[in-house]
């Protein structure tokens, strides 16, 4: 099935929300632990700038994922490295979709000047970390106990992809 990606827009804010907080409610792919709300998440896409844009991916006028590229670090000398976010609606979980935003995300990430871009992510989230190396990304570092999620501590995989 082929996915539409577009930017996000204002009218997006309450599906983004829902698809985040099913991410938190997974523990899969974030150590937040508190749920977000549309308004929330309005305040949010209202405040991002240019270069780190929000990104949807629908199927069939449903919107199923969003992405997004963020600041790594706001230290100057960091400007040119990009972390980003990707989440997918529990139910269009391994259909692509995860890989079609990366690829998009990937692309933004060139046509704005990042040299580098960077992620965090649990060593048990089996789909994402396959993802990331498929598309060129590479571990270099595990974060020991880096996080408390339902009491336990857990570790992050720390990985990169030079643009």
């Amino acid at each position: 099935m082929g996915y539409r990606v577009r930017p996000a827009t204002a009218a997006d804010a309450e599906a983004i929300c829902r698809i985040y907080n099913q991410g938190i409610e997974d523990r899969l792919a974030t150590l937040e632990i508190e749920l977000r709300t549309p308004d929330e998440r309005s305040r949010w896409l209202a405040s991002r700038d240019p270069r780190h844009p929000v990104i949807v991916a629908e199927a069939g006028g449903a919107l199923v994922g969003w992405g997004s590229l963020n600041v790594f670090n706001p230290r100057e000398a960091y400007r040119f490295v990009a972390d980003f976010s990707i989440y997918v609606e529990r139910a269009w979980r391994g259909r692509g979709v995860g890989r079609v935003m990366l690829e998009r995300l990937i692309e933004l990430a060139r046509e704005h000047g990042f040299h580098k871009m960077v992620l965090s992510a649990f060593p048990f989230n089996a789909s994402g970390m396959a993802l990331y190396e498929r598309l060129g990304f590479r571990t270099v570092g595990v974060y020991r106990e880096q996080g408390l999620l339902d009491g336990k501590w857990v570790d992050t995989v720390v990985m990169e992809k030079l643009l």
